[in-house]
């Protein structure tokens, strides 16, 4: 299936980290976070990716352009300097890199990259700036069997975000976590049919008038997923991932056999969240 990412936000929680820098570029260790979802992506076989671009698009197009298969893979320089690789990263992906304006909303890119979605039934979507360790081939199954125009994943926030009961005069009832009052959040991660394109109109956001109108239809439905999930609108969650990943605590590296060894360790362990 083919995966259209949206790449064209402007990140202002993490402009702190760099003026420069577009948030789906911001790096987890050597790649930028957007790499890793791509790989994510690419693990389960959908190296088809539509880029919907905007803030700093110049930035997103010369890192591909100019992409060093060295920086996260083994190689050799053989004598006269020539190099050769030991494993490649992105030689079977195919990239289209659309400028779909500095101001749209998901909606708008969405319907921006239609001609490029061509015929296909079902394709997938993502706001390139989260992470999880669901299988892919488990959310698209569940969004085949339910059988709706668009599907997408629920995941719990963190504990650290607690939930307030007040009344009018601001008397407080109660404060719990929000894992403990069974919130569910939109997870990012979407399966789409084609026919998502007719409910909506321009200017409309994805997730508010279009769902809207599905649920109204019967025509949405979520997996809820209970394991690794997280997104990168701070800089503190910045740091929280290029930690996991240090320390090889990285549940997404879902293509790296090292990596989910060591995850699994570490949940036996009772260490890995």
């Amino acid at each position: 299936m083919k995966v259209v990412l949206f790449c064209g936000g402007q990140g202002l929680r993490l402009r702190d980290y760099s003026e420069n820098t577009p948030k789906p570029m911001v790096p987890i260790g050597n790649r930028p976070i957007m790499w890793h979802l791509m790989k994510y992506y690419a693990h389960y076989g959908h190296t088809d990716f539509i880029i919907c671009l905007g803030h700093k698009a110049d930035v997103i197009k010369s890192y591909f352009r100019n992409y060093d298969e060295c920086v996260s893979n083994d190689f050799v320089i053989a004598r006269g300097g020539r190099v050769k690789m030991l494993g490649r990263d992105i030689d079977d992906w195919n990239i289209t890199f659309v400028d779909t304006g500095y101001d749209s909303n998901i909606g708008q890119r969405l319907m921006q990259v239609k001609e490029h979605i061509g015929d296909d039934e079902m394709f997938l979507a993502n706001y390139s700036d989260n992470l999880t360790d669901v299988p892919m081939t488990t959310l698209i199954d569940h969004a085949k069997k339910q059988n709706k125009i668009a599907s997408f994943l629920s995941v719990q926030p963190s504990s650290s975000f607690h939930l307030v009961q007040s009344d009018e005069t601001g008397k407080v009832k109660d404060i719990v976590g929000a894992t403990e009052a069974g919130l569910w959040i939109n997870g990012g991660f979407f399966v789409l049919k084609r026919e998502i394109f007719d409910h909506i109109k321009w200017g409309e956001e994805l997730v508010i008038e279009p769902f809207r109108k599905l649920i109204g239809m019967d025509q949405l439905t979520t997996y809820r997923h209970n394991g690794f999930w997280a997104c990168m609108d701070t800089f503190k969650e910045k740091m929280t991932l290029d930690d996991r990943w240090s320390k090889g605590n990285a549940p997404w590296l879902v293509w790296n056999e090292a990596q989910k060894k060591r995850v699994e360790t570490l949940k036996k362990n009772g260490t890995a969240k």
